[in-house]
């Protein structure tokens, strides 16, 4: 009697485990799926969406026509070889998480390269850069490591700023510097036409006051030009036509991002307003996310042009 109870009890045993064991390996298999059609599914740009931008390098301007007859005054740029180098992760005190894509651009000689960098590259499997910067993203904007990026990143018709090196211009006075109209260029005033004038005041408070605008050095700063209209774009020379002038000199390298105001901020109030059709400019469907590539310039057209924001054509006759 007591070998049965015994059998009975093990038996329920067996069955309890094998019960948790098949429950188990269900939770298992359910994980496994969800991780594999995660991972299979395209990911989709959306307004709360922070995308990495480009380097580039500015080649000079030019104009162009659209299809309807406008002339727009454009600068050239071109993407060099620009590669993923890093995917940065850093959690900060107040327990948020920072998260940025490291690019390099532009291939530079081995034996120009320090050490430390070379070792850099190497364990990033990429070819060494002459820069490289850092663009702070979303948690689902993330690059894999060794990806080339394409001038397709930007879609034609979206709004772009562009970071740069303004011109070293020297030392200058302040009608250059700042505008003054200057001193009387005729009567009443010898050999000081171009003067700033006045600074200070009387003996009482006796001194210039800071920020006070004066001759100084003018140009070589970091300037950001925003707002400006991606016109065309060329996936073969990896070019991009920007609407505009852009800092700094030719051959000088430029950083590229979607427009902190007329893009983002712009889609975020849009897609909070519910007004979908307005989250994206006129005639942009969909962003490249997390980032145009090279592989996915293959599939696209060689040149695409941003459409003519004029409503009539002046090469037809009107009624």
């Amino acid at each position: 009697m007591l070998r049965s109870w015994a059998f009975s009890q093990n038996l329920h045993q067996i069955l309890r485990q094998c019960k948790q064991l098949h429950s188990t390996a269900t939770r298992l298999a359910q994980a496994a799926n969800a991780d594999v059609s995660s991972s299979t599914a395209t990911p989709k740009w959306s307004a709360d969406s922070i995308r990495t931008g480009l380097i580039a390098r500015k080649r000079g301007m030019t104009v162009m026509w659209d299809n309807n007859g406008v002339r727009a005054p454009v600068t050239v740029l071109q993407v060099e070889n620009c590669q993923v180098t890093a995917n940065i992760v850093y959690k900060r005190p107040n327990q948020t998480e920072y998260h940025a894509v490291q690019l390099g651009a532009s291939d530079r000689p081995s034996r120009t390269t320090t050490h430390q960098m070379k070792g850099f590259f190497r364990k990033a499997k990429v070819p060494p850069k002459y820069i490289v910067k850092e663009f702070p993203v979303t948690s689902d904007a993330h690059v894999p490591v060794g990806t080339t990026l394409s001038a397709i990143h930007f879609v034609p018709g979206q709004y772009v700023d562009v970071i740069a090196n303004s011109i070293g211009k020297g030392f200058q006075g302040t009608m250059k510097r700042w505008n003054f109209k200057g001193l009387r260029a005729s009567h009443g005033v010898s050999v000081s036409h171009r003067s700033a004038g006045a600074t200070g005041a009387h003996q009482d408070p006796g001194r210039v006051w800071p920020g006070k605008k004066m001759a100084g050095r003018l140009g070589g700063e970091r300037i950001t030009v925003q707002n400006l209209t991606v016109m065309r774009v060329d996936s073969q020379l990896d070019l991009i036509f920007l609407k505009g002038a852009v800092p700094g000199i030719d051959d000088a390298q430029v950083v590229i991002r979607d427009a902190k105001k007329k893009l983002v901020s712009v889609a975020k109030a849009h897609q909070a307003n519910g007004e979908y059709e307005k989250v994206l400019p006129k005639g942009v469907d969909d962003l490249p996310f997390p980032a145009g590539t090279d592989e996915m310039a293959r599939n696209l057209p060689a040149i695409v042009e941003a459409p003519s924001k004029r409503v009539t054509s002046p090469f037809i006759p009107r009624e």
